[in-house]
């Protein structure tokens, strides 16, 4: 496998642009749609929907994001991409994961607690920043690679 990565920085900056492009089309969705929904869900039924978000979403993004970041980081070996604008966009990417495990793992935490109109606001807020971070590393990646 690692002659195949070596040999083959083209293919991991295509499953690395993929991963991306998924990840953005996952967020704008989120933001748009998802996230804003928890204001209609039922009070009593808040909290069992909350653990249900957690779980499914993590099926979805986890591999993704993994994938993403793992393929980022074997496209800063030299050899690969000296590129400034990859390089700015996989330090976008640890911001992007940064601020998912500071901030959006404990304001799931506290929904998982049952709903709260402040923090849904806070949470939609929020993933601005990381809808932004995650569009314009498309933006970039797009940018270098046409």
């Amino acid at each position: 496998m690692n002659n195949l990565i070596y040999y083959s920085p083209d293919l991991v900056m295509v499953i690395h642009l993929l991963s991306t492009a998924i990840m953005v089309g996952v967020i704008w969705v989120i933001q748009l749609l998802h996230y804003p929904s928890f204001h209609f869900i039922e009070k009593d039924k808040y909290i069992k929907f909350q653990h249900f978000h957690m779980n499914r979403i993590s099926i979805i993004v986890m591999p993704a994001m993994i994938i993403e970041i793992l393929s980022g980081f074997l496209l800063l070996k030299p050899s690969f991409n000296s590129n400034i604008f990859f390089i700015i966009s996989v330090f976008i990417l640890i911001v992007i994961w940064v601020t998912t495990f500071l901030f959006f793992t404990k304001i799931h935490q506290d929904l998982s607690n049952g709903y709260n109109r402040l923090t849904v606001n806070k949470l939609v807020m929020i993933n601005w920043v990381r809808t932004i971070l995650w569009s314009s590393r498309l933006i970039i990646l797009l940018f270098i690679n046409i």
